[in-house]
C-alpha cells in the first residue's frame, strides 16, 4: 500500500527492489497540480507516478517506458486500483516520444520526468548533464503556459545544486520561466548523513511553466 493505493511489487524480477518506495512522499507532493489534468509519465515503472496523479483526480494518464515488464506491471497496478479508464501505458522512448510531440505541437498540463540514473560514476556526470538537460528540455516545450513539470533525479553525483542549475539551463534554452512549487528529496526512512554527502540522492522538482 502506498498513499490509499496497492501495488503489485516483484520484488525477484523486478528493477531493484521491485518498485520504488523513496518516492511515495513526492507522487503524493503532485496531489495539488493534477486534478483535472492531462498529465504525462515518462519512464513510469511501475506506474508510481502516473498511478497516483489519477488517483488525485487527473482526466487522463498516459504512461510510458521503454521496459516492457514495467509497462506490464504499471497496466496491473491500474486494473488493481479501478484506474484503467484514465490510465493508459505504452511501450516509448522516452527522448524520441517528446521530440515528435514537440515537432507536432502536443502539450500536456503535466509531464512528469523521473529517469534511471544516468550519472553511476562521477566520470559520467558531465554526458548524464546533457541528457537530464534534454529531456527537461523537450518536456518544457510540451507544456502551455500555466503548466506543471515534475522533474527528478536519482543520481547521487548528481548534486541539488547541479540539478537546479541544469534545469534552470534547460528552461533559458527553452525559453521558458519557471516557478518553484515542491521541492522533496527522499522519505524519513532513507535518512541523509551530513558526512556522507552522497546519501542525499533523490530530488524532485515540481515547477510551473509560467
Amino acid at each position: 500500500m502506498e498513499n490509499g493505493l496497492k501495488v503489485i511489487v516483484d520484488v525477484a524480477e523486478g528493477q531493484k527492489t521491485g518498485h520504488f518506495l523513496d518516492q511515495r512522499v513526492n507522487h503524493a507532493a503532485i496531489a495539488p497540480v493534477v486534478e483535472g489534468a492531462d498529465v504525462l509519465d515518462c519512464f513510469t515503472h511501475t506506474g508510481g507516478f502516473a498511478l497516483h496523479a489519477a488517483h488525485y483526480g487527473a482526466k487522463r494518464v498516459e504512461g510510458l517506458d521503454i521496459s516492457p515488464s514495467a509497462i506490464r506491471a504499471a497496466v496491473d497496478n491500474a486494473e488493481l486500483n479501478g484506474l484503467t479508464d484514465r490510465c493508459s501505458f505504452r511501450e516509448a522512448n522516452v527522448f524520441d516520444h517528446l521530440a515528435e510531440a514537440g515537432r507536432s505541437g502536443r502539450t500536456w498540463d503535466v509531464v512528469v520526468l523521473d529517469p534511471p540514473a544516468f550519472a553511476k560514476s562521477r566520470a559520467t556526470v558531465a554526458g548524464a548533464t546533457r541528457g537530464y538537460k534534454e529531456i527537461n528540455l523537450r518536456a518544457m516545450k510540451c507544456l502551455p503556459r500555466g503548466g506543471f513539470l515534475v522533474t527528478c533525479s536519482c543520481s547521487q553525483h548528481m548534486t541539488p545544486d547541479l540539478f537546479r542549475a541544469m534545469v534552470a539551463d534547460a528552461a533559458k534554452d527553452a525559453r521558458r520561466h519557471l516557478r518553484e512549487v515542491h521541492y522533496g528529496t527522499q522519505p524519513p526512512d532513507h535518512p541523509v548523513h551530513w558526512s556522507i554527502p552522497e546519501s542525499l540522492y533523490l530530488k524532485c522538482l515540481i515547477l510551473q511553466v509560467l
